[in-house]
């Protein structure tokens, strides 16, 4: 790295890739189609004047990125809009939004392992092994003016890992593609990826490799552990044990705007009891594997209620859930309403938008506990995505940072707080501002932000 950039700051570097990187790839698309393109990116917008070349265009908009979140925001959208099996540069703005993420993984690590794997069959499917490694790694870079075919990163992967697979070791094959060198996020996406079903689409063989992965990783801390389901294969992500990401649900009470009585009818199975006002709170008690989708609530939904008609079950779960949300809140209900007129016929197969969720629990009120008191006891949503993540959205009304219709400081440092607890307990926290949840825009804001949290995780 030259001494310039060793100057440039990570977020200035960010947003000079990414600056980059959105003219070199918009700039050659009909001007028509620019103002669509840079909504879809999330770029400020800028007045539509029809003298700006499409350079300046795109310079106009992206001079109007002003803060480091914003820029990360843009930046990750645009990773997810053009994945890097698709545009080449992608990789290098997403390993500067993932250089910081835990847990860090060593060279250490990544050698050890290597040698661990070596003699071990790292795919069983070419095919599905390529396809897994072209959404990581750069196989064929775009702007390779001298290109050859056997200068490709793909074509000495087909020849020296597939045709021929003793020709290189699993350290040499982690050194060409990167693997050694790259962010610990993509190195842990790459193993999880080896352990995958697309790579080996078999589970026997899935857990085999599982097991000697996890023979090099548990001496550093690590380890491939069942977080879900795909298809009917298991998913493993790559963690630390004890990480709280990555823990399985246990009880899961919402849909209930107002804090509900219940106590533990077995404490030692973690058994809960509603002691009154039953009608007004769900609570799911059923074993989760990773993600929660509509189709596992609406089943336990018809067993709960009895009723064996899919069509009705289903209504009679939609009128459930809508009927939680607050009357005072339209925009609370306006995002929940337009998740499922946008998906339609697919939502069965999506994760469960989960209204009212009860986060913390504890019996006495915040009157009573005083400064210990927990905060933010209740979530707008919780969504359960695959390989344990879990996405928390929040709608904020004026109630949230002012009071009275006065300025707030403390109210709002509460909630800014209370955001960073979540995100430190593993939680992926999105905001919306009421404002923004409003007519056919808010409606719009929702159908892309939904797309665009989907594609991030790898969810059709």
């Amino acid at each position: 790295m030259g001494t310039e950039d060793q100057k440039t700051t990570g977020p200035d570097r960010l947003r000079d890739m990414l600056c980059t990187a959105v003219e070199l790839k918009l700039q050659p698309r009909l001007k028509r189609d620019l103002p669509t393109l840079c909504d879809e990116i999330g770029l400020p917008s800028a007045p539509d004047d029809r003298e700006l070349t499409k350079r300046e265009y795109i310079r106009r908009r992206l001079e109007k990125l002003s803060q480091d979140d914003q820029v990360r925001d843009v930046a990750a959208r645009f990773a997810i809009r053009y994945p890097v099996r698709e545009y080449d540069k992608t990789y290098e703005i997403e390993e500067l939004l993932w250089e910081a993420r835990e847990p860090y993984v060593s060279q250490r690590v990544r050698r050890e392992l290597a040698s661990t794997l070596d003699g071990v069959e790292i795919f069983s499917d070419s095919v599905g092994f390529l396809s897994a490694l072209s959404k990581l790694f750069v196989l064929d870079p775009d702007d390779d003016l001298l290109w050859n075919e056997r200068n490709s990163l793909e074509w000495k992967i087909r020849q020296h890992v597939i045709r021929n697979p003793e020709d290189w070791s699993v350290c040499r094959f982690f050194q060409e593609v990167g693997a050694l060198n790259c962010s610990s996020e993509r190195f842990r996406r790459l193993i999880e990826a080896l352990a995958g079903h697309e790579a080996r689409p078999d589970a026997t063989s899935q857990r085999s490799f599982v097991e000697c992965a996890n023979s090099g990783l548990a001496p550093h801390g690590f380890e491939l552990t069942e977080t879900g389901e795909d298809d009917g294969y298991p998913v493993f992500s790559f963690v630390r044990p004890g990480d709280p990401a990555r823990r399985r649900p246990k009880n899961l009470i919402f849909a209930s705007p107002k804090k509900p009585d219940l106590r533990f009818r077995d404490a030692v199975d973690n058994d809960i009891e509603i002691v009154s006002g039953e009608a007004k709170v769900l609570v799911y008690d059923e074993l989760i594997r990773g993600a929660l989708v509509w189709r596992d609530l609406q089943d336990w939904w018809a067993r709960r209620e009895r009723i064996e008609e899919p069509a009705l079950a289903k209504r009679s779960l939609y009128q459930r859930l809508l009927s939680s949300l607050p009357q005072a809140s339209p925009p609370q209900r306006l995002l929940f309403e337009t998740f499922f007129k946008h998906f339609g016929r697919r939502v069965p197969d999506l994760p469960a938008l989960l209204p009212e969720v009860w986060l913390h629990y504890d019996p006495k009120t915040v009157r009573e506990r005083g400064k210990e008191a927990l905060l933010r006891q209740r979530m707008d949503y919780l969504m359960l995505l695959p390989a344990g993540v879990r996405v928390v959205l929040e709608v904020d009304g004026q109630h949230h940072y002012s009071s009275n219709g006065r300025a707030a400081p403390q109210r709002y440092g509460d909630l800014v707080r209370a955001d960073r607890e979540l995100k430190l307990c593993g939680y992926d926290v999105y905001r919306f501002g009421a404002c923004e949840l409003q007519g056919d825009a808010g409606e719009r804001l929702v159908v892309s932000f939904f797309d665009l949290l989907f594609r991030k995780h790898g969810i059709v």
